[in-house]
């Protein structure tokens, strides 16, 4: 059911500052900044040549970053997303297995403008899993 490995995403205070880390002092080729109004981020993907870093920034007070920085100031790995042939199937399997998807268990459009869930941390070893199907 798993596939590749797209994106680790990692959670900041300033977007502008951690793109010009990657940037500039990397070498790395960083996208725009990226509003998900849906989610409560803006995003900028640093494009590996095997996968993805995803820098996400809060849009607004009330974004599940914001929170998540309020307990990390220096900001953190946040998720890891991978692919799924089908999403919806992954999710009906996983659901049976015990495996909790936040929010109301229905796909959302997220950045790459497919459709991702999230599953629960408490389920994946602390780790807030993504799920985008692929």
């Amino acid at each position: 059911m798993i596939g590749r490995l797209n994106h680790v995403a990692i959670a900041v205070g300033d977007l502008e500052k951690a793109s010009k880390l990657y940037r500039e002092t990397m070498g790395a080729e960083v996208s725009d900044p990226i509003p998900q109004p849906a989610h409560g981020v803006t995003v900028v993907f640093i494009n590996l040549p095997n996968t993805k870093i995803e820098l996400l920034q809060p849009l607004g007070d009330n974004s599940p970053i914001a929170k998540f920085l309020e307990k990390s100031p220096d900001g953190g790995i946040h998720h890891i997303c991978y692919e799924v042939a089908d999403i919806i199937a992954a999710r009906d399997k996983l659901k049976a297995g015990g495996a909790r998807v936040l929010g109301d268990g229905n796909p959302k459009t997220g950045a790459h403008g497919k459709p991702v869930l999230f599953l629960h941390p408490k389920d994946f070893n602390g780790t807030l899993v993504e799920l985008e199907q692929a």
